[in-house]
């Protein structure tokens, strides 16, 4: 148990096998081919998944690392910026991108793709605005598009900038680093804020009209 646990690539494999364990137990209880619905299942898990890692790690920053910081001693936090944050910003960049192309291929697979995006503009029935289903995924669909944009485009150039990630910016003056930490900070900040309505959003148009 130790080797498992001590190693976190082999703790997520063993994850992965519990989950295909469980799945095995839903295909000998279902009794049947696996069927439509399946496929789509396992993008929305994986992209749960995605979404999990992605707030979780929003939330690490603005909950724990950034109210912290300043109360570690000013000679620790050269460890912080070197090498945690770089690393948490990898996995927090990459769930991102993983979880809006896995919600793009499942709403594209599920067929509410166009609808949603429109707030529900376009309908297939031809009456527009007619499913609050398809208005409350797509709002919720263009909050997590535009927190994707500001991760990519805002957050991770900035952050790249104020910690010199992979020495891109080696020569930008203390002045240009604080400013650069500064709007990483607001954007993340913004993406906290929007990630409320947007998982209320993908929540309820799941539950609410159910």
């Amino acid at each position: 148990m130790a080797a498992l646990l001590s190693n976190l690539r082999n703790t997520v494999i063993a994850g992965f096998v519990l989950a295909l364990v469980v799945f095995i137990i839903y295909y000998a209880l279902n009794g049947e081919t696996l069927g439509a619905p399946f496929w789509p299942f396992v993008l929305r898990w994986l992209h749960v998944i995605s979404g999990v890692m992605w707030i979780g790690l929003l939330w690490y920053f603005n909950f724990v690392s950034t109210p912290t910081t300043p109360k570690i001693p000013e000679e620790l936090r050269p460890a912080l910026g070197k090498y945690i944050t770089p690393a948490a910003l990898f996995w927090f960049r990459w769930s991102a991108m993983s979880t809006i192309v896995l919600g793009i291929l499942l709403a594209w697979t599920r067929g509410y793709l166009l609808q949603a995006y429109t707030l529900d503009i376009y309908e297939p029935s031809g009456a527009a605005f007619s499913d609050a289903t398809s208005v409350i995924i797509g709002i919720g669909m263009w909050l997590g598009t535009l927190m994707w944009i500001n991760v990519w485009f805002v957050i991770w150039p900035n952050q790249q900038k104020a910690l010199n990630i992979g020495s891109t910016h080696p020569n930008l003056s203390k002045e240009a680093k604080a400013a650069a930490a500064k709007t990483a900070g607001m954007y993340s900040r913004i993406n906290t804020l929007l990630s409320i309505p947007m998982l209320f959003c993908m929540v309820g148009a799941t539950h609410l009209f159910a």
